[in-house]
């Protein structure tokens, strides 16, 4: 590596500097990569459909671009990665960012803020030489609104006409629809899985719906109900879309989701006005799904290869900083239907359009990305090999730092931040950063169904203590889920530390005289040293001020993930890392059935309230709604706020371009070293 030796710490515990040491060993044939760094845990996947979290995060903006990108604004580079007309960074040291050109080179916004029209760079290719093109796009946000993918961030795109209906699979009578045909089924492939017919919908014949046991748990009755819902038969009129893909296509047709189903004429049937025929087919056709046409009715067009038209519901001031986040991202058409999900992204198989691709991944390991020529902007890219290190723990990753092995490490021990200020190094600089450290509350298990237990909780929870004690490094503590700094919006806030006031709402509480007292809690967390150390004194706190017992359960980065969407917890550590620089990227996470609210939580008025500020086209008015929204949020607490965090990223003084920021976006191909 490009760094000297540093002097390790004497309390680091040899054990670790020892792992460090076993681990060059292990993998020390394989040749050195031009700079490494730690990326925390395995990455999951580098779909960025299906992605979620800062592992995936960091590799996918090297390996795809969006038609925007996140990039230091006003930071214009010559041939020699050198920066012309460098800004000065903020008085806490970080750096602007905002959006530049990637895939596109330009748009345009109509007068009412609500259609892009964004203009693609002439010339860019995937890495396997072929041209990228506007429809690519189409086809990828396709993908990923399509309900088959179930994409954690499909909701991401709600925001363009037509995309939560198609999502939801929500069709009414009078709609275009499309129709997937069984007649090319992948288990590997969801979208698309066959020919796909359009048509429009005359009538829909539902069979008598059954009631659920009386003591039917809630996945029995929405699997009942989803039987149910496949059972509908769907009366569509193909003449109504003349199309060579619908040729031969009788007239009327009839299709139903689940095979064999009889009698369907003498089920409860609604017609279009009108549209109710004569004679209809006997024999419903069996399909896939039934969806929204999403090629007339969802608003992104292609209408050249060049050009991409978004059509947005209402005015989305952040819209341009969602087209350059990973979700929004194209993927190779071609790729993904020949391999597959997953085994498209196999390194020997994925094709990507960023700076970088896959050359190997090794579990437990690495991520070797290596520079794509065929990309755009290649010529101002000047790191060659790089290595994202899967390594959990960060005591770990701190001495491969000491040893020479990383050049940026994204998280450091707790316990040694007040040396690494002190360096004359001067390598480790803690900056305020727009994320929010908190706990989840399943509110569908006992006792966090109950108001009065949440609300205990939070006020029980000594947050400067943790602040001081266990993270140091600069953190606030947290009293909202949206962090200060952002121009315009002032959070509403939820109870201080107050151990008589805690003891008092716990009382309130409709488990505080039950026999056995408050059921027992669980903290579950992912592997990281700071995590535990703080899930060990919140569960002192719980423990000594309301007398709740609680255990904690530790699990490694994918089976925590898996935990938290499937809310396989009582109580989930978590945090949020801005989406794009917007009061929303944190509010809107929370609205009833979100696919990151993850703690069963639901309320009406809140849903109405984020609605509301969604199609409120005056931006101080819309900030409002949102405030009124955190009110409610912070009232009922289906999460804890803990602390506003702080950057802990280690960089080596020969690591050039890496740019401290709010969001915590790092563009390793900004990045070269300097010995």
């Amino acid at each position: 590596m490009h760094h000297t030796v540093r002097n390790s710490f004497p309390y680091i515990a040899l054990a670790g500097l020892f792992a460090a040491l076993a681990w060059a060993v292990s993998f020390g044939t394989l040749p050195p990569a031009d700079f490494s760094f730690s990326n925390g845990d395995e990455v999951k996947t580098v779909d960025p459909a299906l992605a979620y979290g800062q592992p995936e995060h960091r590799v996918l903006t090297a390996m795809f671009e969006g038609l925007y990108r996140d990039w230091p604004i006003g930071f214009e580079m010559d041939e020699q990665g050198n920066v012309i007309g460098k800004p000065k960074p903020d008085e806490n040291g970080n750096y602007p960012i905002g959006e530049i050109p990637g895939m596109a080179e330009s748009y345009e916004l109509s007068a009412d803020g609500r259609v892009y029209t964004f203009h693609m760079r002439p010339g860019v290719k995937w890495s396997d030489g072929s041209p990228l093109t506007a429809d690519d796009f189409v086809w990828s946000w396709r993908r990923t609104l399509h309900p088959e993918t179930a994409a954690t961030y499909g909701y991401q795109l709600w925001y363009l006409v037509g995309a939560k209906q198609y999502t939801e699979g929500r069709v009414e009578l009078g709609d275009l629809v499309e129709i997937e045909m069984p007649n090319r089924p992948r288990a590997d492939q969801p979208f698309p899985r066959g020919d796909i017919c359009r048509a429009k919908l005359l009538g829909i014949a539902r069979p008598p719906e059954v009631a659920p046991p009386a003591n039917a748990s809630d996945e029995e009755k929405e699997d009942l109900t989803s039987t149910w819902r496949s059972s509908w038969v769907y009366v569509v009129d193909h003449a109504a879309v003349p199309e060579a893909s619908n040729s031969g296509a009788a007239k009327l047709a009839a299709y139903c989701k689940q095979p064999g189903t009889r009698d369907w004429q003498q089920y409860s049937t609604e017609w279009l006005d009108g549209a109710r025929p004569a004679s209809l087919p006997t024999t419903p056709e069996t399909c896939q799904q039934i969806l929204l046409d999403f090629e007339s009715s969802v608003g992104v067009k292609a209408p050249d290869d060049a050009t991409l038209v978004v059509t947005l519901q209402n005015r989305t001031p952040f819209f341009l900083a969602l087209t350059a986040f990973y979700p929004l991202y194209p993927v190779n058409r071609a790729c993904v239907e020949k391999y597959g999900v997953p085994d498209w992204t196999h390194p020997d198989n994925i094709v990507t359009n960023g700076a970088y691709t896959m050359e190997f991944r090794r579990v437990r390991d690495r991520m070797r990305l290596i520079k794509s020529p065929t990309y755009w902007d290649a010529s101002r890219v000047k790191l060659q090999i790089v290595d994202a290190m899967a390594i959990k723990s960060a005591t770990t990753a701190l001495n491969m730092y000491l040893t020479g092995q990383l050049d940026w490490v994204t998280d450091v021990p707790a316990s040694v931040i007040p040396d690494l200020i002190a360096r004359p190094e001067r390598d480790f600089v803690p900056t305020p950063v727009l994320i929010i450290a908190f706990y989840r509350l399943n509110t569908t298990r006992p006792p966090l169904d109950d108001v009065h237990v949440r609300r205990a909780l939070n006020l029980a929870m000594d947050k400067q203590l943790i602040c001081d004690k266990v993270t140091q490094g600069g953190q606030i503590p947290a009293r909202s889920v949206v962090p200060p700094g952002l121009p315009g919006y002032k959070s509403p806030l939820c109870g201080a530390f107050d151990v008589e006031a805690a003891r008092a709402e716990l009382a309130k509480s409709k488990y505080a005289n039950q026999p056995g007292g408050i059921p027992k809690l669980e903290i579950t967390y992912n592997t990281n040293d700071t995590h535990r150390a703080i899930a060990e004194i919140i569960q002192q706190m719980w423990k000594n001020n309301l007398g709740i017992d609680v255990e904690l359960k530790n699990l490694e980065w994918n089976s925590y993930l898996d935990a938290q969407h499937t809310m396989q917890y009582s109580v989930c550590r978590a945090g949020w890392v801005p989406d794009y620089p917007d009061a929303n990227t944190f509010i809107d996470m929370w609205l009833t059935g979100g696919e990151n609210n993850e703690t069963g939580w639901s309320n009406a008025r809140y849903d109405a309230l984020v609605k509301q500020a969604a199609e409120e086209p005056d931006s101080d008015k819309r900030l409002r709604r949102m405030e009124e929204a955190e009110a409610i949020l912070m009232d009922e607490l289906p999460i804890v706020p803990i602390y506003y965090n702080t950057g802990k990223n280690l960089v080596s003084p020969s690591v050039k371009g890496f740019y401290h920021n709010t969001l915590e976006k790092y563009p390793i191909q900004l990045m070269r070293i300097e010995e």
